[in-house]
């Protein structure tokens, strides 16, 4: 089966050196706000579903919380496992496939790390196994861009110069996806990558989670936890329970 961009890009060290500016202190702001938020029993369980590196799974852990952290890339778990103790876990897993049953508090799906597959479907079952860890009160959180922010200020191309290597990006609208190349070129070697992400919507995220037997209870618009603006907002953070 041909590898998708997600399996060898979020495995890149190049990965890696485009995203190094993503910051520790707005994903604890969140974290925080959030925490506040649900307030979560001291003991929560908690599952950060395409977890990366582990920034907001460590901070959770450093709250207090039991937190298992999942990813697909073998690179970002390898370096999250540095961290791991008593009650912080990581480990090599597809979204897509079962994991623990009835068994979290809370699920985690964080900095749009979702809309990555090719199909609805795809997306209905991640979103149905995403259920199915969760105990019968349990909470999932998904934290994504705002879709219609994001096409309406759409920043074409763009260059970023980050340890000796230029990167030029370009993004696309095709087909319903929000399409980022990324080129450029590292010791005489050009390289070619694209990250290929759903351009999912309120109305999207609602009909999918219908269909995965959830339900949204509220949805936020920023870090700071205000409300969902579609015209306005940099995120939409949707928080449901099951149906």
């Amino acid at each position: 089966m041909q590898r998708k961009w997600f399996q060898y890009w979020f495995n890149s060290p190049y990965y890696h050196i485009l995203y190094q500016e993503r910051n520790n202190a707005e994903a604890e702001f969140f974290i925080d706000n959030l925490t506040n938020y649900l307030d979560p029993v001291v003991d929560a369980k908690m599952l950060d579903i395409a977890c990366g590196k582990g920034r907001h799974a460590i901070y959770l852990n450093k709250k207090g919380f039991d937190v298992t952290g999942i990813d697909l890339s073998e690179q970002s778990i390898k370096f999250a496992k540095k961290f791991e103790n008593d009650k912080l876990h990581f480990l090599v897993h597809d979204m897509r496939r079962l994991f623990y049953i009835n068994y979290f508090d809370i699920a985690l799906n964080l900095f749009t790390s979702f809309g990555y597959f090719d199909t609805e479907k795809e997306h209905v079952d991640a979103l149905k196994t995403f259920r199915k860890c969760l105990k019968a009160n349990g909470i999932l959180v998904i934290d994504y861009f705002n879709t219609e922010k994001i096409i309406g200020n759409l920043n074409h191309c763009e260059t970023k110069s980050l340890d000796d290597i230029t990167f030029n990006i370009t993004k696309t609208v095709v087909d319903g996806k929000i399409i980022k190349k990324i080129n450029f070129e590292d010791k005489h070697k050009v390289y070619n990558f694209e990250e290929r992400v759903q351009a999912f919507t309120f109305d999207n995220f609602e009909r999918m989670l219908t269909k995965a037997g959830m339900v949204v209870q509220k949805a936020f618009g920023n870090y700071a936890l205000d409300d969902f603006d579609k015209a306005n907002s940099d995120r939409l953070i949707l928080v449901c329970k099951k149906a």
